[in-house]
């Protein structure tokens, strides 16, 4: 009896223990377990092996990627899901580092449940920083970025946000933008590093930033090149419209910037919801398999835009047709952040069928399957919580005030007024961007179409210029100007954008300050003391009218959380920032771009320095 309790005892625990162990952490590879999960073999052979023993729900379910609040962790385990994403804004409760990690391994455990252990993969739009997540460092978005002209340095940034994102157990990241936005009407000119294809293709180091040299590494992050092709050369600037080019001159303005992607070994490429001369690039087949895939070389997978399959016919509510021709134009992963059943039982249909050959299915799978075994997802599917404290940490906010420092294009400094005197000064500082974090930061912060306000920790221009002087120089606040006078020896008016996302950023009619804006700087004006002009915005406005009356004009595009960058270049720091952008003279050369014969109020490449 006593031993025969003996020999039961440490069985039933080991068991228990196995049971618990299998709910946090995958089993280890065996003798017992399959080729696949075995890490010592090549990642070829696992993917076929693996491959071999899935079904077409399977198959179906890698394919197809939900939104996070459309889904519960028993929904990924009974659907086979292959990935989440979170859209703009959406996030857990807490919205934090921790809250991010607990509901990524949350969802993760449920696709370790699934008969075959395939982990999934989680997608964001950090696009300028891990933006979604409160506290996160927020960096200038990619036209300041592009200003620096310094591809190390966006290699670094790249580095910084894979840690961040690695901190918060999100594996993907839905960036770089290589778009190359050639009409500054167009809501996203935020979101391109230029308007010529060199600027985006040297900045295409934000792919090595932050996948590592190879993927697998401890922060690696799978990148994501976007959004092919063409989508910033629309007419009229139209987000989501048409761009009517040649297909040399595609390929000569649009095409470069994934190219540079491609031969860095980006692992994923997002579909534009553009057409190109009136053809959905969702369903285009020559671009996205034949050049692609095809010509360039791209081994990693395609992924759609927000339920952009759903576009190929022009009405709402996606169809089998729809589903096919994005299938069999190269898709291999489909963003249906809401109507994902519907998408799988479809999409099944279309297998059976003999609309969607299984090759494609095949195809697209070996794709995803192995950037999951190249990221180890395989063998680390969970955080790595080493790395959640370096979220907003020290070092990445001193590297995006190094950003913001660098990204400031001086347009004109009238009398040498800047750079300014540190002590024995006095200075005035107005305008509604200047103590404002929200409108610092612009879109795709914290919610999709960002917002103003305290919205996330950070520095505000206001406070960067208080922290710059010294206590012998007097800094007065007022958002509209009030209460200046003589006795101030310069006033500073920061004004320009609020905060925009793609389609509502679209600016069709006037590029011009608003009222608010232009009052401000008369206000000070009408002190009679040196004006200095700070403008946040998320492209070039129509300013050639005021500018004459400013004594100093500072482009500071959209720093992110770091003001103090911008105070850096006010009080001395010499600006090194070019124009990646040609500055229109009026509204009216819209679109203006570097040779195009128009005559620009500053020429693409402009800067000055002290």
């Amino acid at each position: 009896m006593t031993r025969h309790h003996r020999v039961r005892r440490p069985l039933s625990l080991a068991l228990l223990l196995v049971a618990v162990t299998a709910l946090a952490v995958p089993a280890p590879a065996t003798a017992a377990s399959y080729p696949y999960q075995d890490p010592s073999l090549p990642v070829a052979a696992r993917v076929a092996d693996l491959l071999a023993r899935m079904t077409l729900d399977e198959k179906i379910g890698q394919m197809t990627q939900a939104e996070r609040g459309s889904v519960t962790a028993a929904d990924l385990t009974t659907y086979r899901l292959g990935s989440l994403l979170s859209g703009g804004g959406s996030a857990p409760s807490p919205n934090t580092a921790t809250g991010w990690a607990d509901m990524y391994d949350g969802f993760q455990r449920a696709a370790l449940a699934t008969p075959l252990a395939i982990p999934m993969i989680y997608g964001v739009d950090a696009v300028h920083g891990h933006n979604n997540v409160v506290g996160a460092t927020i960096f200038p978005h990619n036209i300041g970025l592009g200003a620096t002209r310094d591809p190390a340095l966006v290699q670094q940034i790249g580095q910084a946000v894979a840690e961040e994102v690695s901190g918060t157990g999100v594996d993907w990241d839905f960036a770089p933008c290589l778009c190359v936005a050639r009409n500054d009407r167009w809501g996203r000119t935020y979101e391109s590093f230029g308007e010529t294809p060199d600027l985006p293709s040297e900045m295409s180091t934000l792919v090595t930033g932050l996948q590592g040299t190879t993927l697998g590494g401890a922060t690696s992050v799978l990148a994501t090149a976007k959004h092919y092709v063409g989508d910033g050369g629309t007419t009229g600037g139209d987000d989501q419209g048409d761009t009517q080019l040649t297909e040399a001159e595609l390929r000569a303005i649009h095409l470069p910037p994934f190219q540079a992607a491609v031969q860095r070994g980006v692992g994923s490429v997002m579909i534009s919801y553009s057409s190109w001369n009136g053809v959905k690039m969702h369903g285009n087949q020559y671009l996205i398999t034949t050049v692609l895939k095809g010509e360039l070389g791209f081994s990693g997978f395609v992924v759609s835009d927000w339920n952009g399959i759903d576009q190929i016919d022009g009405s709402s509510g996606f169809t089998a047709a729809e589903v096919t021709a994005a299938i069999n134009a190269g898709i291999d992963m489909v963003m249906v952040p809401t109507a994902w059943k519907n998408f799988i039982s479809t999409l099944r249909a279309e297998v059976q069928n003999g609309h969607v050959p299984l090759s494609r299915i095949d195809d697209a799978n070996r794709r995803i399957l192995t950037r999951k075994f190249e990221l180890g997802l395989f063998e680390r599917p969970y955080t790595d919580r080493t790395w959640t404290p370096t979220v907003g940490n020290a070092a990445h906010r001193a590297l995006a005030r190094q950003a913001v420092r660098q990204s400031q294009v001086l347009l004109k400094n009238a009398g040498g007024v800047l750079p300014l005197a540190r002590d024995n000064n006095k200075i005035f500082v107005a305008g509604r961007n200047a103590d404002n974090i929200g409108n610092q930061s612009g879109g795709w912060t914290i919610s999709w179409q960002g917002s103003s306000g305290a919205i996330t920790p950070g520095t505000t221009i206001l406070q960067g210029i208080r922290a710059a002087v010294g206590p012998t120089t007097t800094i007065t606040y007022n958002q509209r100007g009030t209460g200046i006078d003589g006795s101030y020896r310069a006033a500073i008016a920061v004004v320009g954008e609020t905060p925009y996302a793609e389609g509502q950023g679209d600016r069709t009619g006037s590029m011009s300050l608003d009222r608010e804006d232009l009052r401000t700087i008369a206000t000070l004006r009408n002190a009679g003391v040196p004006v200095i002009v700070v403008l946040v915005s998320g492209r070039p406005l129509d300013i050639a009218a005021g500018l004459p009356g400013w004594n100093a004009l500072l482009a500071s595009w959209l720093p992110g959380t770091e003001g103090a960058g911008v105070a850096d270049v006010l009080f001395g720091a010499a600006p090194v920032g070019k124009l990646p952008m040609t500055w229109m003279n009026s509204v009216s050369q819209q679109p203006i771009n570097a040779g195009d014969g128009q005559v620009p109020l500053f020429p693409q490449g402009y800067g000055l320095t002290y």
